[in-house]
């Protein structure tokens, strides 16, 4: 009715949208019943258990109730995941769902549906929405609009200041208090160092990571790709290494004084990877995630001015993305997340000098870290459910109903056929964004079935 009104201009219905699911006592609903679900004969792959074997899994209503070998109860549904790995439902630390504001570019329910279709069960939504997502109200939006429209579990991340202008912090205690499980100024940093530090010390105290996007803005200097000579050819600015390496060193030492959680996202250089590595050793409370559109492409990559390539930061060098790998592997980065930025196909379908940066990738990661990390021996079946489950939860503090596969957790899972072999076809994505440089790209490996609360959201 509302947004019929001739007397109502698309802003003010869009401002009378927010409040409503900001203030509406709005739920999920969903008829309470006993039904059971047995999955059975697959590979069960669970980092906080340490099984890794063929087990049954048994649930009734939102919980696991029973994993044991041979589970012979009877029960309403039952799914054969023979040939499947079987692991707990993948959280993604790192998405932008672009709502409110920007919904012509992805929403919370066409963002929550892509995320089912690649076997996410909770992810955690960055704040650079429009308004900012810098106060209660629009943290209770997100999560009230998921709850009543999205088949997954949405979080979503505060800002650390208002508008994100980095000018003045924002009410970070009350977005903790409404739920907001970290707070982020992703999509640039704060470049003032000592409210960044105040930040900081209020999350510590809060008991919620600090989510970093490392880039020190005045040395960016109009660049689009990374500093090479490939670039420099084509008329481009580059973007170095030391853009992300100095705030990235800048934070962690700011995490050292104050004692806060300091998670870095977006990882792209060899030389975050070190710093991880030596903060670690100084039991530095920092934690990392690389994404897979960094450990597999290079600048290399960039054979032709397309801006499905631009993306912040950027694609790096062969070096850099041995590192990062070698990162995942030895386990100093700790978690693969998407960073996934849906844009129109007009924002994208340009030069890199003039397209917006970003690249989807809730529906690609799970079969692109399958097959460049886990079919290549980088990593094992268990490190991929560590990164892409366990840990995630873990920093999120969802670790005691989150992240397993045991008996009394909550029935988030994923079911994942290792063996389908196919090509990514951005066509057939349920975001609105379409835009990735993987369209076309040999890959093995589909999410079967998405499980949220005991209830499949996504068969394949």
């Amino acid at each position: 009715f509302l947004a019929k009104s001739a007397s109502l201009s698309r802003a003010i219905y869009g401002k009378i949208k927010l409040v409503y699911y900001a203030i509406s006592p709005i739920m999920r609903i969903c008829e309470v019943t006993d039904m059971k679900l047995l999955i059975k004969n697959g590979r069960v792959i669970d980092p906080d258990t340490r099984k890794d074997g063929r087990y049954d899994i048994l649930i009734e209503e939102d919980k696991i109730v029973k994993v044991d070998q041979e589970i012979k109860e009877e029960a309403e549904e039952v799914i054969d995941a023979e040939g499947c790995y079987v692991m707990p439902g993948l959280i993604d630390l790192h998405v932008h769902l672009r709502d409110p504001g920007q919904t012509y570019k992805e929403t919370v329910e066409t963002g929550a549906a892509a995320a089912a279709h690649g076997g996410f069960t909770t992810v955690l939504a960055m704040p650079n929405t429009k308004p900012v997502t810098d106060d209660r109200l629009n943290i209770r939006y997100v999560h009230n609009k998921a709850k009543a429209m999205a088949p997954i579990h949405v979080l979503q991340a505060g800002a650390i200041t208002k508008g994100q202008k980095g000018k003045e912090l924002a009410d970070i205690e009350s977005m903790v208090a409404e739920g907001a499980p970290a707070i982020s100024e992703d999509g640039k940093s704060v470049m003032d160092s000592l409210l960044c530090k105040e930040a900081m010390k209020i999350a510590a105290e809060c008991g919620v990571p600090v989510m970093a996007h490392c880039e020190d803005i005045d040395l960016v200097d109009g660049g689009v790709a990374n500093d090479d000579e490939s670039i420099r050819k084509q008329g481009l600015r580059g973007i170095s290494n030391a853009v992300e390496d100095i705030i990235a060193v800048r934070d962690v030492m700011l995490a050292g004084e104050t004692g806060a959680h300091l998670h870095l996202c977006h990882c792209s250089t060899y030389g975050s990877v070190e710093i991880v590595k030596q903060a670690k050793k100084q039991d530095i409370h920092v934690t990392a995630e690389v994404c897979p559109h960094h450990f597999i492409m290079t600048t290399d990559d960039i054979t032709e001015d397309d801006g499905n390539f631009k993306m912040n930061p950027p694609l790096r060098s062969k070096a850099d993305v041995e590192a990062l790998r070698e990162g995942l592997k030895n386990n100093i980065m700790d978690v693969i997340a998407t960073d996934h930025a849906p844009h129109a196909e007009q924002e994208k379908d340009k030069s890199m000098k003039d397209a917006a940066f970003g690249i989807v990738g809730l529906e690609t990661s799970a079969a692109l870290t399958y097959t460049e990390l886990v079919e290549t021996g980088v990593l094992t079946p268990m490190q991929m459910a560590e990164k892409m489950s366990y840990n995630p939860a873990k920093i999120l503090g969802l670790s005691e109903e989150k992240g397993s596969i045991s008996e009394g957790k909550i029935a988030d899972i994923v079911i994942f056929d290792p063996s389908k072999e196919y090509e990514i076809d951005k066509h057939t994505f349920f975001s609105k964004g379409k835009n990735t440089p993987f369209h076309g790209r040999k890959v093995k490996g589909e999410v079967r079935c998405t499980i949220v609360d005991g209830v499949p959201v996504y068969e394949g």
